[in-house]
């Protein structure tokens, strides 16, 4: 019998790495280029010169990402801005009582001179608004605060008017993500994360509320102290003199920039009294001096100053917060309706809660 000629099989010839490194990048250039298209389709922040036609809400919690969205769509006509001490009230509380269209743009830790940019953004893309509220707390009195722009990395590029740079910066995981819970929300399978005025109920649940718990936050395991009724003891004029509060420079350049037809209110947030100057302290006196410089702003530039973070049956009562800086949510529906009462009505509060220091 002869042998076959064919012999066995030959085996496959290996692959060389030169032409697996070009399959391996055209594949992987390929798919991230998917990848982008898609999110440029979605479009997630909504903010690109051209993309698919449909409705983008809210469905993400970074909200340095998202409130420009929010300013763009020209839904709103008057704002709150301020940092997580102001993000409980509700806008639509505020709608009826002035009249206006509110968005309350407050972020998480949100500094001074975010603020600030957030602001002149509204200025540069809706106008002058109707109503504007600065929610203060103590970063506008902290004297570095020009030190500390921002804390959580600013989108500098999404504050900007150059809407083609923003194709320079889709290319993430975030936005990524974004785009699918959008086709997501398309087809009935997700749903906002905030809506779409900015409001969210960031706390926990009310059932959830534990007063011993929280007494732990406001005074770090200790007991519950009372602050003195004494005044913050008196500056020399050279102890004034150099007491310097940068953000008082942006506050200032807020209130230059705003139409004289805008009611702009400057509302101090309650923080609890744990969280403030201590009563009779040297820190009280620089708080002093820093919120007689607010007043005085406001008189020169025709805005209401309403102060709420003040010793108060309010801001000792421990049971109204979840810690030191965060109110509960009963609180927060009685400060909408009080602030518009001090501001509309110029109405002094019942129990010394807040003072109309710029009426």
């Amino acid at each position: 019998m002869k042998r076959s000629k064919s012999g066995p099989a030959r085996l496959a010839q290996p692959i060389s790495w030169s032409r697996f490194a070009a399959i391996f990048l055209s594949s992987f250039a390929g798919g991230i280029t998917l990848v982008y298209l898609f999110i440029v389709l979605v479009d997630p922040y909504d903010m690109l010169p051209f993309s698919l036609p449909f409705e983008r809400p809210i469905l993400s919690t970074a909200q340095r990402f998202t409130y420009p969205q929010i300013v763009r769509s020209r839904r709103f006509d008057s704002l709150i801005v301020g940092s997580s001490t102001a993000r409980l009230v509700d806008p639509q509380q505020l709608n009826a009582p002035f009249g206006a269209r509110f968005a309350n743009l407050s972020m998480d830790a949100m500094t001074a001179w975010e603020q600030m940019e957030l602001v002149q953004y509204f200025l540069r893309h809706v106008g002058p608004p109707k109503v504007l509220i600065v929610a203060l707390d103590q970063r506008w009195c902290d004297s570095r605060a020009d030190q500390t722009l921002t804390l959580h990395g600013f989108p500098h590029w999404m504050y900007d008017d150059n809407p083609w740079n923003d194709y320079l910066h889709l290319l993430n995981g975030a936005a990524a993500t974004i785009s699918v819970r959008i086709v997501g929300y398309q087809l009935g399978l997700a749903r906002e994360r905030i809506r779409y005025d900015g409001y969210r109920v960031f706390t926990p649940p009310e059932s959830q509320y534990d007063l011993a718990r929280v007494r732990r936050h406001l005074w770090g395991g200790g007991e519950p102290r009372r602050p003195p009724d004494v005044p913050p003891p008196a500056l020399s004029t050279e102890e004034r003199n150099a007491l310097s509060f940068p953000a008082l420079a942006w506050l200032e350049s807020i209130l230059e920039r705003v139409s004289p037809t805008t009611l702009t209110v400057l509302a101090d947030m309650p923080t609890h009294i744990a969280a403030q100057a201590w009563p009779g302290t040297q820190a009280a006196a620089g708080e002093a001096e820093c919120k007689a410089r607010m007043a005085a702003l406001a008189r020169k530039h025709h805005a209401r100053l309403i102060d709420w973070r003040i010793v108060s049956p309010l801001t000792t009562n421990d049971e109204n917060y979840w810690d030191p800086l965060h109110y509960r949510l009963p609180i927060a529906e009685r400060l909408a309706h009080e602030l518009a009462e001090a501001v509309l009505a110029q109405r002094p509060s019942v129990d010394g809660s807040y003072r109309i220091v710029v009426p």
